[in-house]
């Protein structure tokens, strides 16, 4: 027999507030959302803030003092989201320098991007069977650093390739 449990309050909330949520799919949706006067959470998987439905999104809130900008992962250099995240008093979406006055708020725990540590784990069971490996992500602080533990500690050549850049692989 299974236990009768009290009702959770918070459980209650939570079922109200995913009633509240809707899964916007539809461009002329998302679009309508700029005509809400209501407060309201957008959710998106930005990447950097660089393209997207987002872009509306910044550019219909970023005016408002009482908007907040939640930014979730890694933002790389010269993004429009490592900028917000930087807390630039304006900020270039579509061409033109808006007012950042809502609020910015960083979350670094929920980043896709893997740690150095976490990438040397990675490479490990391929050490032996490498001859090179190719950085072509990342910041190029973050590369030397990476392109220099993976050398010292499993003695394989790394390269940072240029933009344009290339390289002749061995068959």
């Amino acid at each position: 027999m299974t236990p009768k449990r009290a009702p959770s309050p918070i459980a209650a909330k939570i079922r109200s507030a995913s009633r509240a949520c809707a899964y916007i799919r539809e461009v002329a949706e998302s679009k309508a959302l700029n005509d809400l006067h209501v407060p309201y959470i957008v959710l998106s998987a930005s990447g950097m803030c660089e393209a997207g439905r987002i872009l509306h999104h910044l550019k219909n809130g970023i005016g408002d003092p009482r908007n907040t900008i939640l930014i979730t992962g890694y933002q790389a250099e010269n993004t429009l989201g490592r900028k917000l995240v930087e807390r630039w008093p304006e900020v270039p979406i579509f061409g033109e320098m808006m007012t950042r006055r809502a609020d910015v708020q960083k979350i670094n725990e929920l980043s896709g991007h893997a740690d150095q540590a976490e990438l040397l784990a990675w490479i490990k069971p391929l050490a032996g069977t490498l001859r090179k490996v190719f950085l072509v992500h990342g910041e190029p602080m973050q590369q030397k650093a990476l392109a220099a533990a993976i050398q010292e500690r499993y003695g394989v050549g790394v390269i940072a390739p240029a933009l344009g850049e290339t390289h002749e692989l061995a068959k």
